[in-house]
């Protein structure tokens, strides 16, 4: 592999690669209690890595999230006999958020690429995450089923249409630009993700980073991929996604929120004000043929008013009091509607300010570990 020319922190976080050669890249590897298919998995993917000698240097992190098994000790091992391999281990599970974020601030690569260890991706979708984003000069290359070209296949029914759905939501949560967002196979720009101050510690990282991306009008790209769940056997049964469906909804739900807030409030708001432009009318109507049948000698114009509304009422008051509730309930949601549409645009200001302010203290460390060098 190439030389490189690391300068760290105290902390240990990587600040600056110069590579002399290829293109450097890291292959990160989430792992919690994968026993059974570590090894195999493993060697099959560093057999597809050195066929890309030629073009990239690289490196796997694998990231043992407090298993309880022997994938830990494996893992160790695995890494004694084989160059560029490395390990971190969380005495806990932290889950998968937590799991990239530590393994982005030990990554050294120009880019990073997020792999399952399940390979339900096949290693093959590394090399063209890597020549994606080094020929297109994207910040995230997204290996995506859902996109024109992409399929996916032997993946129960239930599970393939929760994930389509979610996606298909998200998607348009996130203006419709992006047909996957829930995947976690994707190659990044070093530097870009390392600048993004990610929270997330489970698999709402995945849209976070997307988000967080687009805030910061980043180059996102798509290429098709094939989702193949074949290769999920182990002990002889077919291996369950870890990923809880009602922790998902819930978390693509919140996701979906934060891409765009305000259709929550907004659209629900409008649904329920159609219909009652409806009963308006109805009691507007209802209102105007008592008051034309009342004599000009029952009183003052304010007073016929009132008593053709009165008898409306005693006619429809199911519609008054269902038009009056859910008016005021839709004109409260399209109120938080805008609302949050207005904290949303603050929020981005804010995050925008922010991002610079953490790219320029970034720099200014990078210029004083070169001038004290």
């Amino acid at each position: 592999m190439g030389k490189l020319d690391i300068l760290t922190t105290h902390e240990g976080e990587v600040l600056k690669v110069e590579n002399k050669g290829k293109p450097f890249a890291s292959i990160v590897i989430p792992a919690y209690n994968e026993e059974a298919l570590i090894e195999s998995n493993l060697i099959r993917l560093y057999g597809y890595l050195e066929t890309l000698n030629d073009e990239f240097d690289w490196e796997i992190i694998i990231v043992n999230d407090g298993s309880m098994d022997r994938t830990g000790e494996i893992a160790e091992n695995f890494a004694k006999l084989h160059d560029g391999v490395y390990v971190l281990h969380h005495f806990v599970n932290f889950h998968i958020g937590q799991c990239f974020r530590f393994a982005f601030n030990h990554c050294r690569g120009d880019y990073v690429v997020t792999m399952d260890l399940d390979l339900s991706y096949s290693p093959d979708h590394i090399g063209r995450l890597l020549r994606t984003i080094r020929h297109t000069r994207a910040k995230v290359v997204i290996a995506s089923p859902y996109m024109k070209g992409g399929k996916i296949t032997n993946i129960p029914w239930f599970r393939r249409k929760c994930s389509i759905w979610a996606n298909r939501f998200l998607s348009l949560s996130a203006q419709g630009k992006i047909s996957t967002l829930t995947g976690m196979v994707r190659a990044y720009d070093r530097r870009f993700i390392a600048s993004l101050n990610l929270k997330a510690m489970d698999y709402e990282i995945n849209p976070e980073i997307i988000y967080k991306a687009q805030l910061l009008r980043a180059r996102i790209i798509e290429i098709p991929a094939h989702l193949d769940w074949s290769f999920q056997k182990s002990t002889g049964k077919a291996r369950k996604s870890s990923m809880r469906v009602t922790r998902g909804v819930v978390s693509n739900l919140l996701s979906g929120f934060i891409f765009r807030p305000f259709m929550f409030f907004i659209i629900p708001g409008l649904v329920l004000l159609v219909p009652n432009i409806y009963m308006l009318w109805l009691i507007i109507k209802y209102t105007v043929n008592n008051l034309l049948t009342l004599p000009d000698s029952f009183g003052p114009l304010n007073y016929r008013i009132g008593a053709a509304v009165a008898k409306a009422f005693e006619i429809a008051p199911h519609t008054f009091i269902v038009t009056g509730i859910s008016l005021l309930v839709a004109i409260q949601l399209i109120s938080l509607g805008i609302l949050s549409l207005q904290s949303k645009r603050y929020f981005e200001e804010l995050f925008h300010l922010g991002s610079n302010i953490y790219k320029h203290l970034r720099e200014d460390k990078i210029t004083k570990e070169n001038r004290s060098s």
